[in-house]
């Protein structure tokens, strides 16, 4: 048995009718038409008229007749057709285009996120968001690395910390590759938010403050970080191993949970030791 591919020119004509006639006219307000609909949802007409193109268009859209509509043209058609943020996401992809990014980046944790982040307790673990906010954390991550509630709001930052905070920046012994991994992991993120205000006036601090990061800034590098290993040098118990991951929550993609494991047994003690009665 033979498996067709996805045509994405057919896709996307098909997935336009089906949104187009699922739609009531009443609920757009559109003026009653003398001739009686013989289809159920909107006329081509009409959602051409919400979505500011021609009617002509809107027909080859949806005969799958080879066009590739720009990024403006998609967006206006996910607004015209009212489609949830999983449908929008689906309609970008299929035109190869790349969305704006419509929502605010996340500035409190989202709580059923928050309360994970105090489940995984024993793991030291924290919610960041793209810019390195740090939004949620356990007790476990507060004493690994630094007692949030004593930080100001604005400077509960992992790249702020690692950068600026006089005890945290001599945690790391290898310093210069988890500055250098942080400082491309914000460029990606710059990158990717480039209407974020607060982020721009982050990095321009980090700029003007700190020749590390200027350094690293100007090299250019670009990179997600997904997993890791980090060896901090805890002033209370001494050097402890770690590995990370870093897993994004389907439906809060500009939150970012990271959980922390040891990575030996000695390391196991140190946490142990750390994070007990």
């Amino acid at each position: 048995m033979m498996t067709r591919t996805v045509d994405p020119t057919q896709e996307l004509a098909a997935f336009l009718r089906t949104r187009r006639e699922r739609l009531d006219p009443e609920d757009f307000g559109l003026p009653a038409r003398r001739q009686a609909r013989r289809t159920p949802g909107l006329r081509r007409e009409e959602v051409a008229e919400l979505a500011g193109v021609s009617i002509d268009y809107v027909v080859r859209l949806e005969q799958g007749r080879g066009l590739r509509p720009s990024a403006n043209v998609v967006e206006s058609l996910a607004r015209a057709l009212r489609l949830a943020p999983d449908e929008r996401a689906y309609l970008f992809n299929l035109t190869q285009q790349r969305p704006r990014n419509t929502d605010g980046p996340s500035t409190t944790a989202e709580p059923s996120l928050s309360r994970l982040v105090a489940d995984l307790s024993p793991l030291p673990a924290m919610l960041m968001n793209h810019r390195f906010d740090i939004l949620a954390w356990n007790d476990q991550m507060a004493r690994l690395l630094v007692d949030f509630t004593t930080l100001p709001p604005n400077r509960r930052n992992a790249l702020w910390l690692c950068l600026m905070h006089p005890e945290v920046r001599e945690f790391y012994v290898d310093r210069e590759r988890v500055v250098r991994e942080g400082v491309a992991h914000l460029r990606a993120a710059w990158a990717a938010h480039p209407d974020d205000r607060v982020l721009s006036d982050l990095i321009a601090e980090f700029l003007a403050h700190d020749a590390e990061f200027a350094r690293l800034w100007a090299e250019g590098d670009i990179n997600g970080i997904g997993r890791g290993h980090k060896v901090l040098r805890h002033p209370v118990v001494g050097l402890i191993a770690v590995d990370f991951e870093v897993l994004v929550p389907f439906q809060d993609r500009d939150q970012r949970l990271v959980i922390h494991r040891p990575a030996d047994d000695e390391s196991r003690s140190a946490l142990d030791r750390l994070c007990g009665p």
